[in-house]
């Protein structure tokens, strides 16, 4: 059985990377919209028979009812690496016998690109990854079994990552995908998420009706300008 693993933390306190660039106000906003982006690709996959939510932030627990999908509370959260962990070794519990984790930051992912992550064909063990944009960090990543290595979300993972499946004798696939790939962490990426087609997003809907992508562009031009670009 496929499914998808979506680990939500408190969106309150999500992005701190962002605070030069945006208010705590402005990063929840921008956390609710992506959360909508991706929740909207993962309702549209077809390859997914279950999904799967860790969390302990109440919002996301409704959203995920509302969906349709299961929830696996946490009293506290520790770190990414540690909830997708757990979850992983609930899933495998469940008869999960491959497991997809994609974080929330991934404005511009489609059910295409989940499908297509699920549609590879490989046996056990195996693991499918998608690089973070700059190649450092994991965007997507796929094992089976869902307990193949441990998790090591953060600076570096994509090494440390390829490492852990080495070790573990499972054959690893690199996927790119310029949509999966364009994750959210700080206002580099930010800025370069505005040069993407944004229509059909409620993340691109977001930043324009709340005026941060129109300040962005703004403090870009001045910047070029005293740059004498």
């Amino acid at each position: 059985m496929q499914a998808i693993l979506l680990p939500i933390k408190d969106l309150r306190k999500s992005k701190q990377r962002l605070a030069l660039a945006l208010t705590a106000a402005e990063r929840l906003g921008l956390m609710n919209a992506m959360m909508e982006d991706v929740f909207h690709a993962v309702r549209g996959a077809r390859q997914a028979e279950r999904v799967y939510v860790v969390t302990s932030y109440v919002p996301a627990m409704h959203a995920a009812d509302e969906a349709g999908w299961e929830v696996l509370r946490e009293e506290q959260q520790v770190s990414e690496s540690a909830s997708v962990d757990m979850a992983s070794r609930l899933c495998e519990e469940r008869g999960v016998t491959a497991l997809l984790r994609l974080p929330l930051d991934l404005p511009l992912v489609r059910s295409q690109d989940i499908d297509e992550m699920l549609e590879f064909d490989f046996a056990a063990p195996a693991a499918v990854i998608v690089p973070s944009r700059d190649g450092t960090g994991t965007n997507a990543l796929l094992r089976t079994p869902p307990t193949l290595f441990p998790s090591h979300f953060g600076e570096g993972s994509f090494t440390k990552h390829c490492g852990e499946a080495e070790r573990a004798g499972a054959r690893v696939i690199l996927r790119r995908n310029p949509r999966l790939e364009m994750d959210v962490d700080d206002d580099a990426d930010l800025r370069a998420l505005l040069t993407c087609e944004l229509a059909e997003t409620a993340t691109g809907q977001w930043l324009s009706t709340s005026g941060v992508a129109e300040r962005l562009l703004h403090h870009a031009g001045v910047r070029a300008a005293a740059r004498g670009i």
